[in-house]
């Protein structure tokens, strides 16, 4: 079962503003990427369900960081059914997130009070997810469909609205800031923030580096933006 309530995974989404997404198939190799992206700040993690038997390595990292670092929120993402999504919960999953949205994987994370954040790509999908009980939605493939201006527009009616884009978002301050600045409250990013040729050289304080500066232009963005 989830190691942290509902309202601190939705909590640490937002003050953190960004959630490091990885697949690996090694364990090994995966506890040091999470390690990374603690060491960098990021104590918020989504491992994906990309491969085979991705959920017997989400099996065996969940617990590893249960015992050795209880900071850490592990959650998983690319999630498309329910039955995945209580699969990865029963494995101690503490948020769920989707490439699309799924009213059925919604009535699972809910009846554990697990967080679900779905894929949605139009304004009616995010008020649809909003009704079903998704608390900050995914926008996603956030560089496909508009980008920032995506969100500035979708939030202008419906400014109650927590989006996190995924896809289309990069370790840089005009990406960044041009997302936090349309109003995303958190964003997520893979390959170009844990790099495959990183990974590959087993550049571990490279990813590091990569999620500190990271966090360090969004704390200067909600710095600047807090004492506007």
């Amino acid at each position: 079962m989830a190691q942290f309530s509902k309202l601190e995974v939705l909590t640490a989404m937002e003050e953190i503003g960004l959630i490091p997404v990885f697949y690996n198939k090694d364990f090994e190799v995966a506890v040091e990427i999470v390690n990374a992206c603690i060491r960098g700040g990021a104590k918020i993690v989504e491992f994906t369900n990309r491969g085979d038997y991705a959920y017997q390595v989400f099996g065996k990292l969940s617990p590893h960081f249960s015992e050795s670092d209880q900071d850490v929120i592990l959650g998983v993402g690319s999630v498309i059914d329910p039955y995945t999504a209580a699969l990865y919960i029963n494995n101690g999953a503490n948020f769920i997130v989707g490439p699309v949205l799924n009213p059925e994987v919604a009535k699972i994370c809910n009846r554990r009070q697990v967080p679900y954040s779905p894929g949605c790509g139009t304004a009616s999908e995010i008020s649809a997810a909003n009704e079903i009980g998704c608390d900050i939605v995914k926008i996603f493939p956030g560089g496909l469909i508009g980008g920032p201006s995506f969100v500035k527009a979708v939030m202008a009616p419906c400014p109650w609205y927590k989006l996190l884009p995924t896809g289309g978002v990069s370790p840089t301050e005009e990406s960044l800031n041009a997302w936090f600045e349309a109003g995303a409250v958190c964003v997520g990013m893979g390959s170009k923030l844990i790099v495959k040729d990183l990974v590959a050289a087993r550049d571990w304080k490279g990813i590091e580096a990569n999620v500190r500066n990271a966090l360090a232009i969004i704390k200067a963005f909600k710095a600047k933006h807090k004492s506007a």
